[in-house]
């Protein structure tokens, strides 16, 4: 049986969240041994009193052979923290979801995303507004992001596919619990051009409690969250909450100053959203405007010796051209062409002057290669 149930077994007891997960980790090693670690030992490795008791019952009444044998029927793959294919971008959130469940496919194109929130209730203007935001988007490369809601939400999925684009969705409930109903045929669609994803097992029912966590991870997939219509109490500003703690950009597209839709947007723009007035803005805002290109660099120029090398020398701080060759002890013709390709990869950027630093929100991926 596949490890990652061990996983799963323990994504279904109430109270243990990535903290608590992360603490089993490091005391017994791996969750297997957790799972089946005595008492004494949950309670060296800190679980409390009720996670205990929570614990106890799903150890007792659940078949983790036939939990594993429906998430493989259903096609479902199941992503952890250990995996290459976890969202790279989601994992540099604090306490990033121990387990994801994924219908369709997350690739690594969809580093480059942003999500798209809004009302249930949009008027023409923000039906207009998210349509032709998603189709811009996916032109572009870039993947659109949203939850599956009613209104805003299905707007953008929508015209992303359209588009020819991809895009993912979040659920509040299990990936087999499509919520609203009436978007079990977009999920479908989804889950063949993108992905259907969730934190909560298989069968969880949609909850209110559910969809505030879900906007976290809607966020944190996210380069930039951009809010179309939103009332002053509206989900979609719990999203743009979660984007800006996580150091993500926010956007709002801002609005009449009577429409009760454009209360929230108008709100966030006062306290410091950036207006979203031009597609191509927001582009240039978070340096996507070559997203093409470095999609095609990356495909087609593998990373090499070089780049390794340099990537070393650039791991604390900016380093000017001439100094990287030196510490190389590579020519600066071939510094040069090397930097340009790695610049073209989204690795590098320019910092002036001839200084080059690396892109930190990629460092983590960087590390991974030079130990391998």
């Amino acid at each position: 049986m596949d490890p990652k149930v061990y996983w799963v077994a323990f994504n279904l007891v109430k109270g243990i969240g990535a903290v608590r997960l992360r603490a089993l980790l490091d005391y017994f090693g791996n969750l297997e041994i957790a799972w089946q670690a005595p008492l004494d030992g949950l309670r060296a490795a800190g679980l409390p009193a009720r996670c205990l008791e929570n614990l106890l019952q799903i150890r007792k009444g659940c078949s983790l052979q036939q939990i594993w044998e429906a998430i493989e029927k259903r096609g479902i793959q199941v992503l952890t923290w250990e995996d290459a294919a976890y969202p790279p971008r989601l994992l540099q959130i604090a306490q990033p979801p121990p387990v994801l469940f994924v219908n369709g496919q997350i690739r690594p194109e969809d580093e480059w995303a942003v999500s798209i929130v809004g009302t249930r209730r949009l008027t023409g203007y923000g039906h207009q507004v998210a349509s032709e935001l998603a189709t811009f988007l996916a032109h572009n490369g870039i993947t659109v992001v949203s939850g599956l809601a009613r209104g805003i939400d299905r707007v953008a999925h929508e015209a992303a596919l359209k588009a020819g684009g991809r895009s993912i969705a979040v659920l509040g409930s299990g990936v087999d619990r499509i919520y609203p109903p009436e978007h079990a045929s977009l999920a479908e669609r989804m889950a063949e051009q993108g992905a259907v994803i969730s934190d909560y097992p298989l069968g969880t029912p949609p909850d209110s409690t559910n969809f505030p966590p879900r906007n976290r991870i809607i966020a944190g997939l996210s380069l930039a969250t951009v809010v179309i219509e939103a009332a002053e109490t509206s989900g979609a500003l719990i999203t743009a909450t979660f984007a800006a703690e996580q150091g993500r950009d926010v956007f709002a597209v801002p609005g009449g100053i009577y429409a009760p839709q454009s209360k929230g947007t108008n709100r966030l723009i006062q306290q410091g959203a950036q207006p979203l007035i031009k597609f191509e803005d927001l582009l240039v805002e978070l340096n996507m405007d070559k997203v093409p290109e470095q999609r095609a660099a990356r495909s087609i120029l593998p990373a090499n010796d070089v780049e390794t090398r340099l990537v070393k020398i650039l791991a604390n701080e900016p380093r000017h051209v001439d100094d990287i060759c030196v510490q190389s002890g590579l020519p600066i013709d071939q510094v040069s062409a090397t930097l340009t390709i790695m610049e073209l990869k989204g690795m590098v950027r320019q910092a002036g002057g001839m200084n080059f630093a690396l892109i930190r929100e990629n460092q983590a991926d960087y590390q991974v290669d030079q130990d391998a």
